[in-house]
């Protein structure tokens, strides 16, 4: 990609905001603005029993608390599945015997370059739960079928989660 004049508008806690000037072929140079992110992780808790446990929590961007995986953001050059288990561990108090990776997922690649690496969490034992100081977090477990509905029907709506069920219910479980 043949890109010139790249600046950083505006540096934040947990973004950056990238201007720069990209040769579209032979459309020219066009301006394009970039929020940088570090990248995150979602983890779907899968239990024998074939419920999972999600999360609900206050997201300020919607007003309004989501049902969601567990996730977190990734830290500086942290593997993306030991960011899960501590994500997992700190918003559930699950620990997982396994995690499998059910892919990535880029949020919104028109303007965010975050990469979403999704996991299914199984073999999963319960111990207390260590939020941020910060987080209000409520678990949720309800059937993995149920969870589905809920997906498909538009009352679960967060995409990293929708997607999660998703590529979780096409293994063989």
């Amino acid at each position: 990609m043949d890109t010139r004049n790249r600046s950083i508008l505006f540096k934040g806690l947990v973004v950056d905001l990238e201007q720069m000037e990209v040769k579209i072929g032979s459309k020219g140079w066009h301006v394009f603005q970039i929020v940088r992110h570090p990248g995150g992780v979602g983890v779907l808790p899968l239990h024998r029993d074939g419920t999972v446990t999600l999360i609900r929590q206050l997201r300020p961007a919607m007003d309004r608390k989501l049902l969601e995986i567990p996730a977190g953001r990734l830290g500086p050059g942290e593997d993306p599945a030991a960011c899960g288990g501590r994500e997992l561990a700190e918003e559930t108090g699950l620990a997982a015997g396994r995690l499998e990776p059910l892919g990535v997922l880029y949020s919104s690649p028109g303007v965010f370059d975050e990469k979403i690496h999704l996991f299914l969490a199984t073999d999963l034992v319960q111990n207390d739960p260590t939020p941020e100081h910060y987080e209000d977090i409520e678990t949720v477990r309800i059937p993995l079928d149920e969870a589905l509905r809920m997906a498909a029907e538009g009352e679960i709506n967060d995409g990293k989660t929708v997607l999660a069920l998703f590529r979780a219910s096409r293994k063989k479980i």
